[in-house]
Order: structure tokens, then sequence, then C-alpha cells
């Protein structure tokens, strides 16, 4: 029998598998890509991601979990260090997968309970670990939206339609 952890985990390592596949279809040379200049490239999204993910499992594992005890840009410094230089598909790949197998490992010692505990949110209001992981793996699942649109605007066929298509 699954818990609600076991099912959010199982989500995230759908969603974050998703977003290595969209990320794999991406050529190596395109990781710079950005649809205008005010947007991240793709290899920045793919940080970005990791960043926030990595944050997350940081925080929403700690004893004393507060969104609100620093500033969101803190909060990601904090927990981001060793990807935010990373640009090249091969570290991208690598760390995509090594954060998640390391955030999952953080959520499963953590336990069942933990997460079912209130924490303070970014919005000051209080809510479930649990629900907050949640809301972290539809964060990803936004971002990979933008690396399919990204995929497009490259003239490439992204990976989940190759998928359904038998390709």
């Amino acid at each position: 029998m699954q818990t609600l952890l076991d099912e959010a985990i199982e989500a995230w390592e759908d969603a974050r598998g998703g977003l290595i596949e969209e990320l794999e279809n991406i050529p190596a040379n395109q990781f710079d890509f950005r649809p205008t200049p005010e947007t991240r490239s793709v290899a920045e999204l793919a940080v970005h991601i990791m960043e926030v993910s990595l944050m997350m499992a940081g925080e929403l594992t700690r004893e004393e979990s507060d969104f609100t005890r620093a500033p969101f840009p803190k909060l990601i410094a904090q927990y981001s260090r060793g990807v935010q230089k990373l640009r090249t598909k091969r570290e991208i790949l690598a760390a995509m997968k090594r954060t998640l197998r390391e955030g999952v490992k953080a959520f499963r010692e953590a336990g069942d309970l933990h997460m079912l505990q209130l924490i303070l949110r970014f919005d000051g209001e209080k809510g479930t670990r649990l629900a907050w992981f949640h809301h972290g793996i539809s964060q990803e699942m936004y971002h990979r939206g933008q690396i399919v649109t990204y995929q497009r605007l490259m003239g490439l066929t992204p990976a989940l339609t190759q998928r359904i298509r038998g390709a």
C-alpha cells in the first residue's frame, strides 16, 4: 500500500522524468536558445527548476520549515550551490537526475508524519509540507510546458508528442 508521501514522490519522479526526456530531445547546441532576450535560455530554465527543487526539498525536510524566514532569492541561494553555473546539456541532465535522487532520499528520510505537519508558506499562511511538495511538482510541470514551447519554437517535436505518436 502506498502512502500519501509515496504517491507524491511518484508524481515528482514522473514529472522530472518527463522534463528530462524533453531536455534530452533538445540538441546540446540549442541549450542557449531563448525565445526573447528577456526570457531564460533552456539551460537557465533547467537550472532554475533544479534550484527551486533543491530549495523545496531542503526546506520541507528541515525540522523548522518556514518559507518566510528569508526572501525567495536568499532561500534559493542557500540550497542551490552546485547547480547555478551548469550550462551544458551533459552537466544539466546529470544534475537533474542526481538532484531528484537526493530529493527523494531526503523526503523518504523525513517520513510521512513529517510531511503532514504544518509549515509557514511564502504567503504567510499555514499548510502541510505535503501540500507544498505538490506545489513544487506543479512548478516543475509549469516549466516543462515552457521547455515544450521552446522546442516548438526551435522546430522540434517534443518528446511526449513523439511518444504519443509512437515515434
